[in-house]
């Protein structure tokens, strides 16, 4: 059966065109706020000191209305309307980064934040002069276009006398009489916060990339390691965890008790704040300035130099957000030994070979991810856990046990008491091999295993065979199984993560081949 098809329900119908006239009239109407802002701006505000959170609110919810507005109808892809677009959207960014920068600035006495070498104050003013440079920079421009586009109209009569900017801030604070919250188990919380701070700053390694490149070089750090994706993330990571510490911690008792809490809180949201603007301004250079990804109508005339933008990003966003970082990591560390649960675990040792460089490196990396003592005790010798080398010593009495346990075990094997020439002493080297193989009390990481060829004649036979086992052994085609067990004793917290590698064959299998590592192991991977 064949439908006849109606024209007006399949062919697609074209959008409504809106005059040119009435656009113009629409946007004239809707602009006129944010126009006499920018004309204060331009007029009242030539130092940035004159910059306030008001001034800064206003711009940002203006420019944000008009944004919307402009892209509802299209102006991003209309030649004579997309020039306004994007200096709006510039204005609205960068006003939202004074803002923030502003937070930060009259936040400062309130962080506690722990000293560092630079001047973090200092620093913030001078990113703030940078800011205000774009938004005056932007409001010339978007006067231009508005001229341009007849948007405004030749003298704008003035602002209402409700536009009012300053901000004044009398000293002090209100009495704190509200009695602490009570709430369980809050050392457990402060020991889950510092494990959490202490793991996202594990993933948090692009915030060291401004040691580690020039001036110079910054723009090769784009897309890899630096993206608005990987920021944002870390924003909203940073963002949880605040949230975390003012549900579990914020105006308890043990916060009124502990005077670090406080300050765990300050470099949190510092870092927070500063990967906050730090999202934004990627997000900016990504967007408008980048020769690859960037607008081309911004990057022709852009309202920010790349070169200063990607400095404010890299000298002030990311360089101070990975100072803060390393030293809430140092914090934490203190903290976790403060509310530590000494416990003790007993583990089995690493079946391949024992505590050679990855297993020892694992227990390493994780006791040391948490800045606490733990030691590592087997056959009444104790080891730091927290050292490679001290850990790797274990295998000195690990290899002792294993070559006293393989005499025992040869013992039990009927050996020649007659003398036996070198080809007899290499049969019956295989011979056992092939024994305790099939017996799966050695694992065979070689085949064909090369047996020497001669054999010393002092001693018995069971001290030749034992003898070439060993060197087979310490050439590492061979190795022999133990039960052999270690205990660790420390904070419980570390202890659980020490299970779990240990669970994990210590990240390889039974040939040493690496494995994947538990999800709750992922910051041994970075």
């Amino acid at each position: 059966m064949t439908l006849e098809s109606d024209d007006t329900s399949v062919r697609a119908k074209s959008p409504v065109m809106i005059g040119e006239s009435d656009f113009t009239q629409l946007i004239a109407t809707r602009a006129r706020t944010l126009f006499k802002i920018n004309q204060y701006l331009m007029d009242d505000c030539p130092d940035s000191f004159m910059l306030t959170r008001p001034l800064a609110a206003d711009l940002l919810s203006q420019a944000a209305q008009m944004e919307e507005l402009l892209d509802a109808y299209g102006a991003r892809t209309n030649r004579r309307w997309s020039r306004l677009r994007s200096l709006i959207a510039t204005l609205k960014l960068f006003a939202d980064v004074s803002y923030k920068l502003l937070h930060i600035k009259h936040s400062l006495p309130h962080y506690r934040l722990l000293s560092i070498e630079r001047d973090f104050a200092a620093a913030t003013v001078e990113s703030l002069d940078r800011t205000h440079e774009v938004l005056l920079r932007a409001a010339r421009w978007i006067s231009i276009q508005a001229s341009r586009l007849n948007l405004a109209p030749p003298t704008a009569p003035p602002l209402p006398r409700e536009f009012d900017y300053a901000e004044p801030l009398p000293p002090g604070l209100l009495r704190y009489d509200r009695d602490p919250r009570r709430v369980k188990s809050t050392s457990e919380t402060v020991k889950q916060l510092a494990t959490a701070f202490l793991n996202l700053a594990a993933e948090s390694e692009l915030l060291h990339i401004v040691e580690q490149v020039e001036p110079g070089e910054y723009a090769q750090c784009f897309p890899d390691p630096i993206n608005e994706d990987q920021v944002r993330y870390l924003e909203f990571r940073f963002h949880s965890l605040q949230s975390l510490y003012d549900t579990h911690v914020s105006e308890t008792e043990i916060e009124c008790l502990d005077e670090d809490l406080p300050i765990l809180r300050g470099h949190i949201s510092v870092v927070y704040h500063l990967l906050v603007i730090a999202t934004q301004l990627v997000h900016h250079y990504e967007r408008h300035l980048n020769a690859r990804t960037g607008d081309s109508a911004l990057r022709r005339k852009p309202v920010i130099a790349p070169g200063v933008l990607l400095d404010m990003l890299m000298s002030y966003s990311i360089a101070y957000a990975g100072l803060y970082l390393d030293h809430g990591r140092h914090l934490c560390h203190t903290l976790l030994k403060r509310y530590a649960e000494i416990g003790r675990i007993e583990a089995p040792v690493p079946s391949y070979r024992g505590f050679h460089v990855r297993p020892s490196t694992l227990i390493a990396k994780i006791v040391q991810h948490y800045g606490v003592e733990v030691i590592m005790e087997m056959g009444g010798q104790t080891y730091d856990a927290s050292s490679p080398l001290d850990i790797f010593r274990a295998n000195e009495k690990i290899n002792a046990h294993k070559r006293r346990w393989l005499v025992s075990e040869i013992g039990y094997f009927s050996l020649p008491s007659s003398a036996l020439d070198d080809d007899e002493i290499h049969g019956a080297v295989a011979d056992i091999l092939l024994k305790l193989t099939n017996q799966g009390k050695i694992i065979l990481y070689q085949q064909p295993l090369r047996i020497s060829e001669a054999f010393s004649r002092d001693g018995i036979l069971l001290e030749s065979v034992t003898a070439e086992i060993a060197r087979l052994q310490a050439t590492g085609q061979i190795d022999i199984k133990t039960d052999l067990k270690i205990t660790f004793i420390g904070d419980k917290r570390v202890l659980s993560d020490l299970k779990l590698l240990a669970r994990s064959g210590y990240g390889e299998d039974h040939l040493g081949n690496n494995i994947p590592l538990p999800r709750e192991l992922a910051y041994l991977r970075r």
